[in-house]
């Protein structure tokens, strides 16, 4: 590792981020478990700049220390994507009011999609998550109108063709069939408006039940709707990796 004027020492870095004490991570430098920048650090009194250096720990990034906050909502039917609403309908900005300030929603669900909802202050962060070149898969559950045969799994899972465009599809499988309605699950990494009803439509099935669970690595975790948690290190840094922040 290259000699690095200023910044902070590697193990007083990690012991404030709570990987371990100051003793510990020492241990975990020596055991050759630490890496900066792609290098396995183990020389004691190793300088970082927390700011911009990459930092992992078993092979985990560590995210970089700062004022930013990251939350995930659990938004319910009827909430309103928007941070305000003039109409006095409950919106995302009511939930997150005591989280932190500046906070923006990357992305948004429609008044009738319930689910998971993610909220940042981090804008460089918020505009790469949102950009379609990073392709972050999300995931939802819907219940749909009808019986979904196999035939029509094959189709949906070979993109759809919608008025804007071909929808790519990750993956579409048929969770359970409830008599005339069907539980499925989609992954998708596009971003268009409404576009798991809109695509579930095009094939014969109108939603009428739609929820996101994930989106890219998170997790509601039993989350129930209206709350929020905060993002954990190990979340927050497979989201920076995935965007190459």
């Amino acid at each position: 590792m290259t000699e690095i004027e200023g910044g902070i020492r590697l193990q007083k870095l990690l012991a404030r981020a709570g990987v371990a004490s100051r003793r510990g991570s020492e241990q975990l430098m020596a055991d050759g478990r630490v890496e900066v920048d792609g290098e396995v650090v183990t020389t004691m009194g190793a300088r970082v700049h927390p700011e911009s250096a990459v930092v992992r720990v078993d092979g985990k990034r560590l995210p970089p220390p700062g004022d930013h906050v990251h939350v995930v909502l659990h938004k319910p039917v009827g909430m309103v994507t928007t941070m305000s609403d003039p109409q006095g309908r409950p919106t995302v900005g009511d939930a997150v009011k005591d989280a932190g300030t500046g906070l923006f929603h990357v992305g948004r669900l429609d008044t009738d999609t319930s689910g998971l909802l993610l909220l940042t202050n981090h804008g460089e962060l918020g505009h790469r998550l949102s950009h379609p070149s990073f392709e972050i898969t999300k995931t939802y559950v819907a219940l749909v109108d009808g019986e979904v045969t196999p035939e029509t799994v094959r189709r949906v899972s070979d993109g759809v063709e919608l008025e804007d465009g071909l929808v790519p599809v990750d993956r579409f499988r048929v969770k359970a069939q409830h008599g005339a309605q069907t539980l499925v699950e989609i992954d998708l990494h596009v971003g268009r408006n409404r576009v798991v009803r809109r695509l579930l439509e095009e094939v014969g099935h109108p939603v009428l039940e739609l929820s996101r669970t994930a989106f890219g690595p998170l997790r509601m975790r039993g989350l129930p709707p209206g709350r929020t948690r905060a993002l954990d290190n190990d979340e927050l840094g497979v989201l920076l990796d995935a965007v190459d922040l």
